[in-house]
């Protein structure tokens, strides 16, 4: 019977962890490897190391969690105000600050683990993404444009695929970034265009509120930005026709997620951010099929 019990509490404090890492929620994952892999593609003229695209896709999983762990250590004391955020793992007690703590840390010690596995400069590069996956979830307190800092994190693995395929650092690979960084934004603001309401409420800072009523205005702007700069890196790689009716995928599902937020309700306003999966997917798509059909 003993054995029995602390089994099931064994079981019960894992769930608790994924949970934590949002390890039952992979949207986010997919929105960090997509990009990643676009960058691999790219940098690697269409045929990626094989040890690299596995470095590169675990280490995406690793630094997300690890970031899920530190955003809600970040939050705990607000959490349990906003309605979306109300049962998280912190919020309600069943993980302690300490426990979250040397999560993350064991997290992030894997994922540079992996990275020993690249080249010197990517080993550097790394230091970096950590500094930004560490203070993203604390600029909320500081300023409305949290959401930069998250693109920056979430865009930071681009540059380290160049580095770790090349060990340089191209034009090209800051032109991808910048057009992460952009789509980040807008998809992160219509995420808080769902808690708008709570934050506001609350203090906590963010585009979504900074932008107020112009929100799918601002949106709209970012997302034509990250087109703009994905045709430019199109031109830059020589890419072609595949690559392109990927874009035009990715712009479509933009129009739909405009129509989808045009009453700010939050449900809707969530169904927009999670699309954002599926037209990343549609530009690494393209661009794997460029270069396969080439």
């Amino acid at each position: 019977m003993a054995m029995s019990m602390t089994n099931s509490s064994s079981a019960g404090k894992l769930n608790t962890y994924i949970q934590l890492m949002r390890a039952d929620r992979p949207i986010g994952t997919y929105l960090l490897l997509w990009p990643t892999l676009w960058a691999l593609w790219i940098a690697a003229e269409g045929v990626p190391p094989l040890h690299l695209l596995i470095i590169f896709s675990m280490g995406v999983w690793l630094t997300r969690s690890a970031g899920c762990v530190i955003n809600d250590y970040a939050d705990r004391h607000f959490d349990a105000h906003v309605k979306r955020t109300k049962d998280r793992p912190l919020a309600t007690g069943r993980v302690s600050e300490k426990e979250a703590l040397s999560l993350f840390a064991g997290l992030m010690l894997a994922a540079f683990a992996l990275v020993l596995f690249t080249n010197q400069m990517t080993i550097l590069m790394s230091f970096a993404g950590l500094a930004l996956a560490f203070i993203y979830p604390f600029m909320k307190r500081h300023t409305h444009l949290p959401q930069v800092f998250l693109g920056a994190a979430f865009g930071w693995a681009i540059p380290m695929s160049f580095t770790a395929v090349q060990e340089q650092l191209p034009l090209i690979a800051w032109v991808i970034f910048l057009a992460k960084l952009a789509w980040t934004v807008a998809y992160d603001t219509m995420y808080a265009m769902v808690d708008r309401d709570d934050d506001l409420k609350i203090g906590i800072k963010s585009t979504a509120v900074l932008f107020g009523r112009h929100d799918r205005l601002m949106v709209g702007l970012l997302h034509i930005a990250a087109l703009m700069l994905l045709l430019i890196v199109g031109a830059m790689a020589g890419l072609g026709v595949w690559f392109h009716l990927g874009l035009f995928g990715a712009a479509v599902l933009f129009i739909y997620q405009q129509w989808l937020i045009r009453e700010r309700e939050r449900m809707p306003c969530l169904k927009a951010f999670l699309n954002n999966h599926w037209a990343e997917l549609l530009v690494l798509v393209g661009i794997i099929a460029d270069y396969a059909l080439a």
